[in-house]
C-alpha cells in the first residue's frame, strides 16, 4: 500500500514582537502629547507686553442644594440657612474671588424656601445667582 507523505503541520503562533512595537509607539505618542511637545490645540502666539496687566482670577463655583425635606447643602456639606452667607464669604476668600453660585434642588421644594435662600445669599452681598434646571 502506498502512503502519501504529508508535510508536517506547524502550530499557529502569536507573534509578540509586532505587538510590543505598537505598544511602544503608543506609549511614546502619549508621552509626547502630555509633555506638550506636539501642540494639541490652537496657535502658538507671543502676547504683547503691558505695564498695566492684571492677573486673571478664575471664578469659584459654589453649588447650593435644597432638598425636598428642608435640608440645605453648600458644596455637599449640610448647613443651616443662617450660615450660608458666612460660608460663601469664606469660599470667596480675602482676594474677593468671583463666585458663581448655582442653586439646585428638588422640584417639590416650595417657592418660599427658594426665595428665603436667595434672600440670604443676596443679603450677604452676592448678587449673581443661577438656578439649575433640566431641559424638557
Amino acid at each position: 500500500m502506498r502512503h502519501w507523505t504529508e508535510p508536517k503541520r506547524t502550530k499557529a503562533r502569536i507573534e509578540i514582537i509586532p505587538m510590543i512595537d505598537v505598544m511602544m509607539f503608543l506609549l511614546v505618542f502619549f508621552v509626547l502629547i502630555s509633555v506638550n511637545v506636539i501642540p494639541a490645540l490652537g496657535l502658538k502666539t507671543n502676547l504683547p507686553k503691558s505695564s498695566q496687566t492684571q492677573e486673571l482670577i478664575a471664578p469659584v463655583r459654589v453649588i447650593v442644594t435644597m432638598g425636598k425635606d428642608g435640608e440645605l447643602l453648600v458644596d455637599g456639606n449640610a448647613v443651616a440657612l443662617d450660615q450660608v452667607s458666612a460660608i460663601l464669604r469664606e469660599k470667596q476668600g480675602v482676594e474677593k474671588k468671583k463666585l458663581v453660585i448655582v442653586i439646585n434642588g428638588d422640584d417639590s421644594v416650595q417657592l418660599q424656601r427658594l426665595i428665603d435662600v436667595m434672600d440670604v445669599i443676596k443679603g450677604g452681598g452676592f448678587d449673581t445667582l443661577s438656578i439649575a434646571a433640566k431641559k424638557k
